[in-house]
């Protein structure tokens, strides 16, 4: 199978660098899937499970809104945060969904729900992707 490079960069890091063969991500769109040579396509990402295959295998990670830009020959992925499923910590990320439903119970403002409800996505997302109990 064909393969195309890949990055998905972070505020703190290179996340990914390497030749992929295959990339599923959701969009705000919808779930995409992405192969080598790949219509030129740019998107915004919101928190999900991107799976990336590389050698005919799968790993996949979890990431915290972002956007994405394809070319036929490259793919770039910039994200608030991404980690693999198996970095993931999940005893901090329970509790920070739970922190995140105590907020929902206790509003001031719009701007404090809107930070409570992308923290509880962020959350669940990382809590599934960790358990792999996500729809892809």
């Amino acid at each position: 199978m064909a393969s195309f490079r890949l990055q998905i960069i972070t505020p703190d890091r290179i996340f990914y660098d390497d030749e992929a063969e295959r990339l599923i991500v959701r969009t705000t769109e919808g779930e995409m899937g992405i192969l080598a040579r790949h219509e030129n396509f740019a998107g915004a990402l919101p928190s999900g499970p991107v799976k990336i295959m590389k050698d005919g295998n799968y790993r996949t990670a979890a990431l915290s809104s972002g956007v994405i830009k394809v070319s036929a020959d490259k793919t770039t992925i910039i994200a608030e945060a991404v980690e693999w499923a198996d970095e993931i910590d999940i005893e901090w990320a329970n509790r920070s969904a739970e922190e995140a439903r105590e907020k929902l119970k206790n509003l001031e403002s719009d701007k404090e729900l809107r930070y409570a409800e992308l923290k509880l996505k962020r959350a669940l997302n990382r809590i599934n992707v960790h358990s792999g109990n996500y729809k892809q």
